[in-house]
Formats: structure tokens, sequence, C-alpha cells
């Protein structure tokens, strides 16, 4: 059973996407402030934080922060949850190391997609176990991403959406197909999501990040290998 770690203080919210989430056979685990989230977050090792940013303690920035910091929680996945709209607010979440966002209020039925979703891309992948392009190497089981065979720490979805793009190597890829296959969705209003996760990608591959190409007007491309 996957178990989901919610990082909430406002408590009707919490025992609302509680209950969702445990009718849809999931285990669930409350936190009301950040503090005590982190500490819970380490202890755990849950399969997905649901965090909100307005926390008492420390806010939802401050714990990502601490996540990415600690071998222990970096790649965990997390879904942020929060009432600030804003496109600053959201981008920041995710250049801070958050996979996906949902603004309140929101619908059950969307909140269960997106943690489906992230799971999903974060469970090992059956079949060939290692795939190697130039000087990435993908272990599909593990997660485990090494550039130049040093490992480099990529989140779930960094990894998948690498991958996707490097095994289809001199092919645009179209925005909403990257959003559809990696994120589950392919809604354009989330296409900032996409581009924050591919600029925090390039900054982690250093001067490999020339393989990844914007294709202007269309998505991003892996360049082949000469």
């Amino acid at each position: 059973m996957e178990h989901i770690l919610i990082v909430e203080d406002e408590i009707d919210i919490a025992n609302l996407v509680a209950f969702n989430l445990e009718r849809a056979g999931y285990k669930v685990s409350i936190a009301a402030d950040g503090r005590d989230g982190l500490e819970q977050i380490l202890q755990l090792q849950p399969s997905l934080v649901i965090l909100d940013l307005m926390l008492p303690g420390m806010n939802g920035y401050q714990v990502l922060k601490e996540m990415q910091r600690d071998s222990r929680s970096h790649a965990i996945p997390v879904l942020m949850l929060t009432a600030k709209s804003q496109t600053e607010d959201r981008i920041k979440g995710l250049e801070l190391g958050a996979d996906d966002y949902l603004t309140k209020p929101f619908s059950p039925k969307e909140l269960l997609l997106r943690v489906k979703a992230i799971i999903k891309r974060n469970r090992s992948t059956p079949g060939s176990v290692v795939f190697s392009f130039g000087p990435f190497r993908f272990d599909k089981n593990s997660l485990n991403f090494y550039l130049n065979d040093e490992p480099v720490s990529l989140t779930s979805t960094e990894f998948k959406l690498l991958l996707f793009l490097c095994q289809r190597a001199g092919q645009a890829q179209d925005r909403n197909e990257l959003l559809k296959v990696v994120w589950g969705y392919n809604d354009e209003v989330h296409s900032r999501t996409l581009d924050t996760h591919m600029k925090r990608l390039r900054q982690k591959l250093g001067d490999s990040s020339s393989f990844i190409e914007t294709i202007r007007g269309v998505g991003y491309r892996v360049r082949e290998i000469e």
C-alpha cells in the first residue's frame, strides 16, 4: 500500500484530502505544521508528500529546501496543495523541487488524478533495467541517474522527462504530449510546469544541458549524437 503524508494546517482540508485518499486505497498520515511534517517525511519515507505552502513553524518552501538537502528525502515526490494561485508562487515551489501543484479550492477527482500520476511515474520501470545515451545512464529500476558515470540527483519527474526525450533523440516532442506522458495530463494551462522542470533539469546537467534543445512553437528534443 502506498503511504501518503499530508502536511496541512487546516484540519478540515487535511481530513477531506485524507478521506478521499483512503477511499482510493492509500495509507495516509497527517502533519499540522512544517517542522512536524519534515520530521515525519524523514521518519516515514512516504511514497508522496502533499504539502501546503502556508504552514506554521516552517513554511512549505523551507520544507522543500530541507527535503532537497537530505539524501533520505530528496527523491520523495511532492504535490503542492496551496491557496496561492499566483504564477510566481507555483514556479518557486516547482523550482525548489516540487513535482506538481494543485490550487485550492480543488476537486477530489483532480487530486486523485495528480496523486496517481505522480506515484505511477515514481515506481520502478519493468523491462530493460539500464538505458544509456551519450554521457547519460538511466537505471530504471532504482530511478538513479548518472552523468559521465557520476551520480546526479534527479526527481522522478525529471528522470522520466529526460529518459523520454533521450529515447526519442532527434525527434521534436510536442509540449502537450510531454505533459500527457510525464504528468498524466495535457492541459496547456500547466505548460509552465514543464518549462520549470526543464530549467531545473538543465541546471543539474551543467555543460551536458546542450543536448536539450528548445523547439520554438513545438516543445523540446534531445539532439542526436553525431
